[in-house]
């Protein structure tokens, strides 16, 4: 029988359905990057709504998974970096599942807590692969939003032993109320401040970039320790530090597009070779980890639209199981 109705769940239902669940959300993504990784995936590129500024922008990324998934649909996310002056949230958004025996919508989940996750998620699982056997005692964060928090809790999930975090931001307002809310949430962190990006550069192992930048404005990766980035937003560094640096992408098409750094760093030596390999890769074992561990490793994530449905089945499956949502009927009587 084919079921007629569709589920609808909300941020609170998101949130409550993935809380404490980091490991499962990281076995979600790793196996969405395997799966694209044999070539069992179809995955579009994403298409962008941008308003007038530049800085506003709708994004739709519609997503197949094959194997043991059987998943398709599509994010459709809101980037409005004005939104924080206003006391929200930059992004908001869905994610449709659809069935992928008869195409019907069979459930739409409120998507930015999802989003956030995956990419948390995402960043962790490229750090532990990246970074090497011994785990960082410090790390850094530039930028203090949502994805900043998230990616410091699945940090702190693979490795427990983190006790310091080094936060920047461009408000320091913003800065110290991310601070106060890490120190709430985490036990036996500490939490200190850097100046600005390059400083916090100079003095962590490894740093997760979330920021709204639309332009490159770090210009150099240099002294100190600092082996690896997670470079979240892809448009923070300028062209020459990719071009210098052990890169690791999620996927080459999808990441070489729509003004990201290695979008620019692509115009500028002409090719794409300063690409070694992306995660998947990786993960399937056709690629080695770490090239060279006297330089910095870069891990530049595009987002994949597999990640979003990946997780968001992962929610369906615990709302079911919980009977947690709300269902309404989805049946047609008009041949269309």
């Amino acid at each position: 029988m084919i079921d007629e109705s569709l589920l609808v769940l909300g941020a609170d239902d998101v949130a409550e359905l993935l809380r404490g669940q980091e490991a499962a959300i990281l076995q979600a993504v790793k196996r969405a990057y395997e799966t694209h990784g044999r070539g069992h995936s179809i995955v579009p590129h994403s298409s962008f709504l941008r308003f007038p500024g530049g800085r506003d922008r709708l994004i739709a990324l519609p997503a197949y998974l094959g194997e043991t998934f059987g998943v398709a649909g599509m994010k459709w996310i809101a980037s409005f970096p004005g939104n924080l002056a206003l006391g929200l949230e930059r992004a908001s958004g869905l994610v449709v599942l659809n069935s992928v025996a008869t195409g019907r919508p069979c459930a739409v989940v409120e998507g930015s807590v999802v989003s956030a996750k995956r990419t948390a998620a995402s960043a962790a699982l490229a750090a532990c692969l990246l970074h090497g056997a011994i785990p960082p005692e410090r790390i850094g964060l530039l930028g203090c939003g949502a994805i900043g928090f998230e990616t410091l809790r699945f940090l702190l999930h693979v490795w427990p032993t983190i006790a310091e975090v080094v936060v920047c931001d461009l408000s320091s307002e913003r800065a110290a109320r991310f601070a106060a809310r890490c120190l709430g949430a985490f036990e036996r962190i500490r939490v200190h401040f850097a100046g600005d990006g390059r400083a916090l550069l100079g003095q962590v192992p490894l740093v997760s970039i979330a920021t709204t930048a639309m332009h490159p404005y770090l210009d150099r990766v240099d002294g100190g320790e600092l082996r690896t980035v997670l470079h979240v937003s892809l448009r923070d560094l300028a062209p020459a530090i990719i071009l210098a640096a052990d890169n690791v992408v999620d996927d080459s098409d999808h990441v070489c597009r729509a003004e990201t750094s290695l979008h620019l760093a692509e115009r500028m030596a002409g090719h794409r070779r300063f690409i070694r390999c992306t995660l998947p890769e990786i993960l399937t074992g056709t690629a080695p980890c770490k090239r060279n561990h006297d330089q910095p490793t870069i891990f530049s994530p595009f987002g994949l639209g597999i990640l979003d449905i990946a997780v968001a089945e992962l929610v369906c499956e615990r709302a079911t199981a919980r009977a947690k949502g709300t269902r309404l009927p989805f049946a047609s009587t008009v041949a269309v």
